[in-house]
């Protein structure tokens, strides 16, 4: 897997597996819940190159690593933690005591509304092109293809009871398909008839067990079965501990539907209910009040909620609005924010001539344009610090021209420029839209130019940077770390290593349990394992060396290790020790990688042809 190699260096930076309590991910960055914060080593993460930024916030540790986040994430699952490490399960009283309300409120939102985010954008940009195509002429709502369309954008929002009450469950530590079970008796097709009959005239009250029961249609609802979850997970935990281990599977489950489903029918929706109309009701009043000043705040200060974590908290409030309203009138304020940041990086690529900063803004600019703006903001305007207050600054401009113009958006998806499609009403196009396409625009004009012309410092010409002279070709030898058999890569017993996607290099099956530093340079990280260690040469080689296959599980026994991550090595030092029979009587493999993970930054690598080695054998060398 490409990504390990940096997998593992991040566990080892925040403290390692015992350290994590939960995982997550969202489009980005990954959310770590840490038992200690003061054992992270935030230096070491900040400053690696595919790391954009650490950010600790709302009881999280979040490392941003960009576009490539989901597979940071599954190299990381295959170290075995995974979001189902949970913490709820694995933390005691006393460390969920210490997080305060907010915190853990907003560890709560981001945990159950993180999972689905992809699909939830998705949904949300077919609904806004859907309007769009509507408006354009190219379909009707009679037309086959707008109905089977219009479903694939509707069914998440519509069956939100039965995702919610997955993730929600999942979150609270309870079983998700049983919370998730729950969800679908709100949205049972019996219930939903009940409910249409509640609204005829004369229509009769039903009851359960004698109690009077109202029915509410349920269908896009958000707080209801979050309620109903949480609930369900105290009741599966008390069952668990009281219900003999033989029975318990069984009614566990029987006994939380029996007790939950009812409560949520006959107090928890209807309060639910309740809540939600106020919430929305008292956001609309405070936006009525004063809409063009909404949109000023909104749209300065959104990107600052994102770096810390807090958005999390205001994101179930615009689902809520759709639901209850039919439309939120929160999110379209966030637009010119979002595209304010985009306009920044863009006016940083026009501009600079430093080959890696245009590198990475062009890509930033195209992760923003859907929406994903940690790469613009962590990686290119906050370093460079007047394009963050450039964008922030024409983010509010925006918004108060937005909010002035009294946008709407009438499906929830990621803020983005496709959120102006969802922002069309069902009457076709209006002043609201075109208020928000018109304070969308200027955000991002005001936001490219100001950066453009003031956002950087003059450039300065680089005195290397001389393109009529060829770089100079250089030899970079790599002694054995091992003494054993060499085996070519493509034989190694595990298809990650095999296929090369870390990087170039040779198996070998050590005969001694040594492993002595290659060439002069240092440590860039160990695992706590021992198993595996990355050096990088003086000359900008790194080389990882990972000793047997799924070593990893045996968590350090039978590893020694002489070496600390940061430490100088020479050539010829004794790095870690090994037993080779404890490993084999384990289960595990001896076939031992060793391979140069930035190998394409070289013109070529030759691997020494040798069928066996030992510590002072050429194993490669690299060509610069």
């Amino acid at each position: 897997m490409k990504y390990q190699s940096l997998a593992e260096f991040i566990i080892n930076r925040v403290g390692g597996p015992d350290n994590i309590k939960s995982l997550t991910h969202c489009a980005t960055r990954l959310r770590f819940q840490l038992r200690k914060y003061d054992v992270v080593l935030k230096d070491d993460l900040s400053n690696h190159p595919e790391i954009i930024m650490v950010v600790e916030s709302g009881g999280q540790l979040q490392v941003v690593v960009g576009n490539s986040v989901s597979e940071v994430y599954k190299a990381i699952e295959a170290t075995g933690i995974t979001d189902e490490t949970d913490l709820a399960a694995g933390s005691s009283d006393e460390e969920v005591i210490k997080e305060n309300i907010f915190n853990r409120l907003i560890n709560v939102v981001s945990g159950i509304f993180t999972p689905f985010l992809g699909i939830l954008a998705a949904s949300g940009i077919m609904k806004g092109l859907l309007a769009l195509a509507i408006v354009c002429g190219i379909t009707t709502e009679s037309s086959g293809t707008y109905k089977i369309l219009a479903a694939a954008g509707d069914a998440l929002f519509y069956f939100f009871p039965l995702v919610l009450g997955y993730t929600a469950g999942k979150r609270f530590g309870g079983s998700p398909f049983l919370s998730m079970a729950i969800g679908g008796a709100l949205m049972h097709p019996a219930m939903i008839a009940a409910f249409d009959a509640q609204l005829q005239h004369g229509a009769s009250v039903d009851a359960f067990l004698g109690i009077p029961v109202t029915y509410i249609n349920y269908a896009g609802s958000v707080i209801p079965v979050i309620f109903a979850a949480w609930l369900s997970s105290v009741v599966e935990k008390f069952c668990n501990k009281i219900l003999p281990s033989a029975v318990k599977n069984l009614f566990t489950p029987l006994i939380a539907l029996l007790i939950v489903v009812p409560a949520a029918f006959l107090l928890i929706g209807p309060l639910a209910t309740g809540l939600s109309h106020l919430m929305a009701n008292a956001f609309l009043a405070a936006y009525e009040f004063a809409p063009a000043l909404a949109g000023t705040i909104m749209g300065g200060l959104w990107q600052v909620c994102v770096m810390f974590g807090l958005h999390w908290g205001l994101v179930p409030i615009m689902i809520n609005n759709i639901s209850v309203l039919g439309h939120d009138i929160m999110q379209p304020l966030l637009v010119p924010a979002v595209v304010g940041q985009l306009g920044a990086a863009l006016g940083v690529f026009l501009r600079t001539q430093d080959p890696k900063m245009k590198t990475l803004s062009g890509s930033a600019v195209s992760a923003a344009i859907f929406g994903i703006t940690e790469p613009a903001v962590y990686g290119v305007n906050l370093p460079n610090r007047r394009p963050f207050i450039f964008g922030c600054t024409a983010g509010a401009i925006g918004g108060t021209i937005v909010g002035a113009f009294h946008g709407s958006i009438y499906s929830f998806g990621l803020t983005s420029f496709f959120t102006l499609a969802q922002m069309i009403p069902p009457t076709g196009m209006d002043m609201t839209v075109w208020g928000a396409i018109i304070g969308t625009a200027l955000s991002l004009v005001l936001s490219t130019l100001l950066t453009y012309f003031f956002g950087l410092p003059a450039s300065k010409e680089s005195p290397s940077a001389n393109p009529g002279i060829a770089p100079e070709t250089a030899a970079i030898v790599i002694l054995s770390p091992l003494q054993g058999k060499v085996i070519d890569i493509a034989e190694i017993r595990d298809p990650t290593f095999a296929s090369g996607l870390l990087g170039n290099g040779v198996g070998i099956i050590p005969t001694s349990g040594k492993v002595i530093a290659p060439f002069d340079g240092v440590v860039s990280s160990i695992f706590n394992s021992r198993h595996a260690i990355n050096l990088v040469s003086n000359d900008g080689v790194e080389l990882l060396i990972h000793v047997g296959i799924n070593t990893v599980n045996l968590k350090g026994e039978g590893f020694t290790a002489h070496v600390k991550t940061g430490d100088s090595v020479k050539a010829g030092d004794l790095l870690i020790e090994f037993d080779l029979d404890f490993i084999q009587s384990a289960g595990c493999l001896l076939d031992t990688p060793v391979l140069i993970n930035n190998s394409d930054e070289f013109r070529a690598v030759h691997l020494a042809d040798k069928q066996t080695v030992s510590y002072d054998t050429v194993l490669m060398t690299t060509i610069k």
